[in-house]
C-alpha cells in the first residue's frame, strides 16, 4: 500500500480575485476576507483527490486536521490518518510541521495545494537534496514555480500515475518566490529559492515562468498599435497584468497597474487595480472585451496572477471577446505548442478550449490551440 501525504493551505489564492496579489501573512488574509474573498484551495484539492478515487483502497492518506486536509479527504471518500496537530488559524509553521511528520511516516509522495509561498515552506523542510517527490495543486495567486501541475485535475492524475502505476521519471523543479510587498507596489522581484523533486508524465506539470525580454520593445509597441487601433466605442476593456499589456495602456495615455487589472471605457481609466467584484459591477449592461497576455515559459492566459478575471467574468464576456497579446518569440518558445487556462471552473475551461488568435504585432496574428 502506498502512502500519500496531503497538505492544503486553506487561504491560498484568496487574495487573487480581490486584487491583493497574494495572501502571505495573517493581516493580508484577513483583509482578503473583509473584501469578500472566500477560500478556494479546498475545492481545487478536492478536484485532484477525485482523480485518485479508482485507487483509493490502495492508498494510505496522511494529512492535517480540518481545513488543512482532513475535511476534503473525508469528503472525497478517504479515511485519513492525522499526521499532526495544527494551530487555528493555520500558519506556514503548520505546513512545515506537517511535512516533517509526513517524512517520519515514510510517505511516498506529498500532494499539496497552495502557491509559491507554500512551495517555499515545503522546500524549507525538505531541502534541495530530498528524495521525497512532491506535486503542487495550483491554488495560489502567484504560481511561478515549476513544482505545480498544470491544473488541479492533472495534479491528481499525476499522483495516481505515480502511486499506482509507478515507473515515472522524476526531476528537480524550480521553487520560485517573489516579494509580495514589492508585488503590491507594482514591482516584480522574483528569485530562485531552490529545487524540489517532482514526477514527470507528458505535459501534466507546468514550466517555470519566464520573464519578458527588454529588447522586444518595438514589438510590444506594434502590438499596442494594433490593439488600440481596433478598440471599439462604448465597450469596456478589461486589461490584464503584464509587461505586454502595459504598452497598450501607455498608448492610450493612461496610468496602469503593471501587476493588476485595469478597466478602460471610451479611452478613460474607470478603475485601476480592479477586483473581481468591481469588474462584475462594471460589466452590467455593457459590451466588454478582455485583453490578456501569455505567461512566458508556461503558456497560461488565465488562472496565474490574474484571478480577478474570474470564471464568471470570462463567462459573461465570452470567448469571442478575448484578445490575447504576446510576442511571437514568447509564443514559439512554449514547449507544448499550446496555450493553457485554469479558471477553476471546468465549464468555462471547456468553453475556452479550441483555437484562439494571438496578436503578435501590427496586423500580425498567430492561431494557437488552447487547452484547459
Amino acid at each position: 500500500m502506498k502512502k500519500l501525504g496531503l497538505i492544503i493551505n486553506p487561504i491560498a489564492g484568496m487574495g487573487g480575485k480581490v486584487g491583493l496579489k497574494g495572501t502571505d501573512g495573517p493581516d493580508i488574509a484577513e483583509k482578503a476576507r473583509s473584501l469578500g474573498a472566500r477560500p478556494e484551495s479546498a475545492e481545487k484539492a478536492a478536484t485532484a483527490l477525485q482523480m485518485l478515487a479508482p485507487v483509493r483502497d490502495r492508498i494510505e492518506l496522511y494529512t492535517c486536521p480540518g481545513p488543512m486536509g482532513e475535511a476534503v479527504a473525508r469528503k472525497c471518500g478517504f479515511d485519513p490518518i492525522l499526521a499532526c496537530k495544527i494551530s487555528e488559524p493555520s500558519s506556514a509553521e503548520d505546513t512545515e510541521i506537517a511535512v516533517r511528520k509526513m517524512q517520519d511516516r515514510g510517505v511516498d509522495l506529498i500532494l499539496f495545494a497552495g502557491g509559491d509561498g507554500t512551495a517555499r515552506n515545503i522546500y524549507d523542510v525538505l531541502g534541495e537534496k530530498t528524495e521525497l517527490p512532491v506535486i503542487g495543486i495550483p491554488a495560489g495567486v502567484k504560481i511561478h514555480s515549476a513544482v505545480y501541475a498544470t491544473t488541479p485535475r492533472n495534479a491528481g492524475e499525476l499522483a495516481r500515475l505515480f502511486l499506482d502505476e509507478g515507473g515515472l521519471p522524476v526531476r528537480r523543479a524550480e521553487v520560485m518566490d517573489i516579494d509580495e510587498e514589492a508585488f503590491r507596489l507594482g514591482r516584480l522581484s522574483a528569485r530562485l529559492y531552490g529545487y524540489l523533486l517532482v514526477p514527470c508524465a507528458g505535459d501534466l506539470m507546468q514550466h517555470l515562468k519566464i520573464g519578458g525580454i527588454g529588447s522586444e520593445e518595438s514589438v510590444l509597441e506594434s502590438i499596442a498599435e494594433q490593439v488600440t487601433e481596433k478598440m471599439e466605442e462604448d465597450s469596456l476593456y478589461i486589461v490584464g497584468p503584464g509587461s505586454t499589456t502595459g504598452p497598450i495602456m501607455q498608448k492610450l495615455g493612461l496610468q496602469y497597474t503593471l501587476l493588476g487589472v485595469d478597466l478602460v471605457f471610451n479611452g478613460k481609466l474607470l478603475v485601476a487595480d480592479a477586483s473581481e467584484r468591481q469588474i462584475l459591477d462594471h460589466l452590467k449592461d455593457r459590451n466588454a472585451k478582455i485583453i490578456v497576455t501569455v505567461i512566458g515559459g508556461q503558456g497560461y492566459i488565465f488562472g496565474r496572477g490574474n484571478q480577478q478575471i474570474s470564471a464568471e467574468v470570462i463567462r459573461q464576456v465570452g470567448k469571442k471577446n478575448i484578445i490575447v497579446v504576446a510576442t511571437r518569440g514568447k509564443v514559439l518558445a512554449l514547449d507544448y505548442g499550446q496555450l493553457l487556462a485554469d479558471t477553476g471552473d471546468e465549464e468555462v475551461n471547456q468553453m475556452l478550449s479550441g483555437y484562439i488568435k494571438i496578436v503578435t504585432g501590427y496586423r500580425e496574428e498567430l492561431i494557437y490551440p488552447l487547452r484547459s
